[in-house]
């Protein structure tokens, strides 16, 4: 383990939280509010990230422990760090819900414990909404965008902390690719953000909810989320942008460069944009005698479809009161979450796909045993560890699923609310599917034990589970 490196990486994770507080320090100063939380946050990240700078690293090389390491406890770090305005302000006075709401954000889940949004200060509310955006692409990768990190060997960093089956550079260094990352990003943020100033959002709203959204977090700075600005236009603009943000950004690179085929052919796309339709089309069906007409029952379904498909958690009705075969299409869409590559949570839909067609080559192998039948994606052969590593990840998927429900139960609710509650912070959804937690609902109901139990299944489920787990391995912190 390159100790000193991993702490000259971590000293820079501190002194990047530093400079982004700055811009809800800048908002709560427009507003005329006390910043005085901001100012000894800022401070503390600077001080503490400089002294993990100090030690020189005798090699600047990182092997893949080291990546898991960095990320896993980097994340842990910043979520506590960037709970501190929260409770130097009042606004969220117990340490455990700050840590809570914080991991929430930056994990771009979106489960909240506050319950009286319009009482926070505007600065506090930048922050809460701003950490979607800083935890969409990852901070890590926001690093390796604007510094030089470590050559070639900041791979590992990358792989670890962005999601999907498998990472890959879209340009030749690492540097480029996560500078061409970032500046898809922010031209998809910028754009949202026009596009709802457009319908009537104020300039503070519409930058906001443009990072919730960019974030796949689900945050809002109405207490009844997108539904409560009641603007068709203003739902439609966030569906599509949920739905672009679902997607996994490799493609959005492809189009830049005029590969247009590889995207027109790309077999994720295809299953995503038709589970889509399809998931629109049977709640649009289920829910038409509830609102009434078709066109207002496939408004609602459209929306919610985005909105939990791409694990973004925002609101317009309360999908608690929908059919119970309704319920369960969200729940599936709440498994199944966006595209590799992209800002959204759950299992990844290219991870369900490489399982079912190993499957299917399973159980073709066994009816024929002397064929030999390969697993491929667009067209290219899915190598054996690859498969291997997708079965590996749902099971451990699953069991941790069980596990956190288990810790929930201990509070004493049902097991709906217990399942989807350790669903939805592991897939970073948001909201649950019963009233205590649904989109009217709060995850302050839970005691600060089953808190803290579910702030690091977000971090679970953001970061996908190993760098995590790999903290809690006694051989990985040998040398």
């Amino acid at each position: 383990m390159n100790y000193r490196m991993i702490s000259r990486v971590l000293g820079l994770i501190l002194l990047a939280m530093a400079a982004l507080m700055l811009l809800p320090l800048i908002a709560g100063l427009c507003f005329h509010e006390r910043v005085t939380n901001f100012i000894i946050t800022i401070a503390a990240a600077a001080a503490l990230g400089g002294l993990l700078m100090l030690p020189k690293p005798r090699s600047r090389s990182l092997v893949a422990r080291d990546g898991f390491v960095i990320v896993g406890f980097g994340w842990i770090l910043i979520s506590v760090i960037g709970a501190l305005p929260f409770v130097l302000s009042g606004s969220i006075p117990h340490f455990y819900d700050a840590f809570f709401e914080t991991a929430s954000g930056l994990s771009t889940t979106g489960a909240s414990v506050v319950t009286d949004i319009p009482a926070m200060p505007r600065g506090d509310l930048f922050w809460r909404l701003f950490t979607h955006w800083i935890g969409g692409m990852g901070v890590l990768v926001f690093l390796m965008a604007v510094l030089p990190m470590s050559g070639e060997h900041s791979m590992h960093i990358m792989r670890a902390e962005v999601p999907g089956p498998s990472v890959g550079k879209l340009v030749p260094r690492v540097r480029k690719t996560a500078m061409t990352l970032y500046m898809i990003y922010i031209a998809l943020t910028l754009a949202e953000a026009f596009f709802l100033r457009l319908g009537g959002m104020s300039f503070y709203d519409a930058l906001l909810h443009a990072c919730a959204t960019a974030g796949t977090g689900g945050f809002s700075t109405n207490p009844a989320s997108i539904g409560g600005f009641n603007s068709l236009y203003i739902e439609i603009v966030v569906t599509v942008f949920m739905l672009l943000f679902g997607i996994n950004f490799n493609l959005y690179f492809l189009l830049l460069i005029g590969r247009w085929r590889e995207v027109a052919k790309n077999e994720e796309l295809h299953w995503f944009l038709g589970i889509v339709l399809g998931s629109v089309l049977l709640l649009a069906a289920g829910i038409t005698k509830i609102y009434g007409s078709f066109g207002t029952a496939l408004r609602h379904a459209f929306f919610n479809t985005a909105t939990l498909i791409s694990t973004t958690g925002f609101g317009t009705v309360d999908f608690t009161d929908w059919p119970e075969y309704c319920k369960w299409i969200l729940i599936l869409l709440m498994f199944c979450g966006g595209c590799a590559g992209s800002t959204g949570g759950g299992i990844k839909l290219s991870r369900l796909m490489i399982l079912g067609k190993a499957s299917a080559a399973e159980l073709k192998q066994m009816v024929r045993p002397r064929s030999v039948v390969r697993v491929q994606m667009d067209g290219k052969r899915v190598e054996t560890g690859t498969v291997r590593a997708a079965y590996l990840f749902l099971a451990v998927y699953m069991f941790l699923l069980l596990f956190f429900a288990v810790v929930v139960s201990f509070d004493g609710f049902d097991v709906a609310t217990c399942f989807t509650a350790s669903l939805s912070c592991l897939s970073n959804i948001g909201p649950g599917m019963t009233k205590l937690i649904g989109p009217a609902g709060s995850f302050a109901v839970f005691s600060p034990r089953t808190k803290v139990f579910l702030t690091f299944a977000m971090l679970l489920g953001r970061l996908e589970i190993y760098p995590i787990l790999v903290l809690l391995i006694p051989r990985t912190w040998k040398r």
